[in-house]
């Protein structure tokens, strides 16, 4: 049995290099080629049988974020113009004014001549035309000449102009610096200790924070009057360090303050001047920095103040004179704006990142 096995398997072997079965070897390997695709096709169909769904979704799914990363761009850059138009429309005054600043009267009559000559001209209020307003203006980015005269008159030949300046920066310092450190200890008071009268206080600074300064303009006469205070600094000076903006602003951050910290702060034998003095303020840097720059901001363009608290020309800040533009004066009124624009732009820019914290600020302690 076994050799019988033997002489078969030698048969095979034999016929294997058999010359007739040799001519059919290209056919054999086409045929085992068309079978091996066969056996590929259908593992392909079986696996997008069981597999086919979740590949779909994965290819739905991939072609909706690049359809939506393609729609977030287009919106960002929609986004991005439109914010740049409003960024241009802000700036353009600025812009304007530190460009005129630099033009002869000549050209400055020439290219808004047509806005402040028979207007202001005419000292009845009767005889003032307003047919300017139907008729173009040339706005100019660049001057033809470049004029520095503006900029000598006023800081070198006139000294009224520098003194308007100064009397600015002595108006409002002092109400900036006073009426945080009074809103620091009013706002911690009505923050810690809670009330019925306190409450009802708070209202009323509500109420007063609420009120345009016109409303409350006669009563601030009369009491600048009883005390005497009329034609003074103080007349402007002490109404705006009891201002209630700064309190009501300080307490809501200051209620923002976790109560674990002011308990954790009394476990260690701090007393309330401690806790005020380390704890409180320290948290509240960010906002007192904004309140600040708002402040500080107020009153520099305050007009409406000292025209009616002080009747001496002398202590008018240099907002009442850029209010009473003359045409004999507007080259120098365009001076005298840019070197009036250069405190505030320098403030807003220096706490500019404590102003966003203040804004931004929930009161929780950082780590």
């Amino acid at each position: 049995m076994k050799e019988q096995n033997n002489q078969e398997l030698i048969n095979r072997i034999d016929l294997s290099y058999d010359p007739e079965l040799s001519v059919n070897s290209e056919q054999d390997s086409a045929l085992d080629s068309e079978i091996d695709s066969e056996v590929d096709a259908e593992f392909e169909s079986a696996s997008d049988f069981f597999f086919g769904k979740d590949k779909k979704s994965h290819r739905r799914k991939s072609g909706e974020r690049k359809l939506h990363k393609k729609n977030s761009l287009g919106k960002k850059i929609v986004l991005t113009f439109i914010a740049a138009i409003f960024a241009i429309s802000f700036l353009l005054p600025t812009i304007l004014t530190f460009a005129n600043s630099f033009m002869s009267e000549q050209e400055i009559s020439s290219n808004y001549g047509v806005i402040f000559n028979d207007y202001s001209n005419k000292s009845d209020s009767s005889e003032r035309t307003t047919t300017y307003r139907s008729k173009t203006v040339n706005l100019k980015l660049i001057p033809d000449k470049v004029v520095v005269s503006q900029y000598n008159t006023v800081l070198l030949k006139s000294p009224d102009y520098l003194m308007k300046f100064w009397n600015s920066v002595f108006l409002t310092l002092p109400i900036m610096v006073f009426q945080i450190a009074i809103a620091l200890g009013a706002a911690y008071s009505f923050a810690r200790f809670r009330g019925r009268l306190k409450e009802i206080i708070f209202f009323l600074y509500l109420v007063l924070m609420l009120m345009p300064y016109q409303v409350t303009l006669v009563p601030n006469y009369l009491v600048n009057s009883w005390f005497g205070l009329l034609d003074t600094r103080w007349s402007i000076i002490f109404p705006g360090i009891f201002a209630p903006f700064s309190v009501y602003l300080l307490t809501k951050y200051m209620r923002r303050i976790p109560e674990s910290v002011i308990e954790a702060a009394k476990l260690d034998g701090a007393n309330e001047w401690q806790i005020f003095w380390k704890i409180a303020i320290p948290l509240c840097k960010g906002p007192i920095a904004s309140v600040a720059i708002l402040v500080f901001i107020d009153y520099w363009n305050m007009v409406e103040q000292p025209l009616i608290m002080m009747s001496n020309n002398a202590y008018h800040p240099l907002s009442v004179f850029l209010s009473q533009i003359n045409n004999g004066e507007i080259g120098l009124a365009f001076a005298v704006a840019t070197i009036y624009m250069v405190p505030p732009i320098l403030i807003f820019l220096y706490g500019e990142e404590y102003l966003v914290d203040g804004i931004a600020y929930s009161g929780g302690v950082k780590g």
